[in-house]
């Protein structure tokens, strides 16, 4: 079983790699909105840097939104995904593979990308560690709910606009306590309860999404 979803894992990758372009948009879209909040706000660097955290976790979530329409409806339109839901793996499975893509393709790169970012937005150092801490279990949590909202809303008329107004709201909780421990360590105080309040949001999170989009795959299938 795990074979075969190694085998998805790495077709997920190839198509990837093949819409190249699609991971340097998610990563220009991050920078350049996250670049937009000194031009509003002002580029006084102490509140800068206050406003650092909610404006990294917001364009994070954001930016990580972009390929979801694509994650399942290609397949869809071409009849990949009937023939990934025969190939003997669980749904759910197959799922997962997709959420695991997703976050090496879309996550990763903007982890590695926000720490210059934080930078640029005169982040103290003290609230770097916590940032990118909150961030490694956070977009892997954004992309488990974002492959159950994209396989919600397979074939459906308006997916596209359907789909942020799904994930969005199950996404709050991972936008505030990601937010809240680099913006604790800001303060001087521990950010340990909110990391660990994130960590359990992706333990919950790891089972029951790929279970959840797999049963709306098939359903969609069908």
């Amino acid at each position: 079983m795990m074979a075969i979803m190694l085998r998805i894992l790495a077709r997920e990758l190839r198509l990837s790699l093949r819409h190249g372009a699609d991971t340097v948009a998610v990563l220009l879209f991050f920078v350049l909105a996250a670049g937009l909040f000194p031009l509003a706000v002002g580029p006084e660097p102490a509140l800068l840097g206050r406003l650092a955290p909610g404006t990294i976790w917001v364009c994070a979530l954001l930016a990580a939104l972009l390929p979801l329409d694509r994650m399942f409806g290609a397949d869809f339109e071409d009849g990949s995904l009937d023939q990934l839901l025969l190939s003997g793996a669980p749904a759910s499975l197959v799922a997962l593979a997709k959420a695991v893509a997703h976050w090496l393709t879309t996550g990763l790169p903007l982890l590695i990308v926000a720490a210059p970012v934080a930078i640029m937005l005169r982040m103290p150092p003290s609230g770097l560690g916590p940032l990118l801490l909150g961030l490694l279990p956070g977009t892997a949590t954004l992309s488990l709910l974002g492959t159950t909202g994209a396989a919600l809303v397979i074939g459906a008329r308006r997916g596209g606009v359907l789909l942020p107004l799904l994930v969005l709201p199950l996404a709050t909780p991972v936008l505030i306590f990601g937010a809240a421990a680099a913006g604790a360590a800001l303060t001087g105080t521990s950010p340990r309860p909110e990391l660990l309040l994130l960590a359990a949001l992706f333990v919950l999170a790891l089972p029951l999404c790929p279970l959840a989009a797999g049963a709306a795959a098939r359903a969609a299938a069908e």
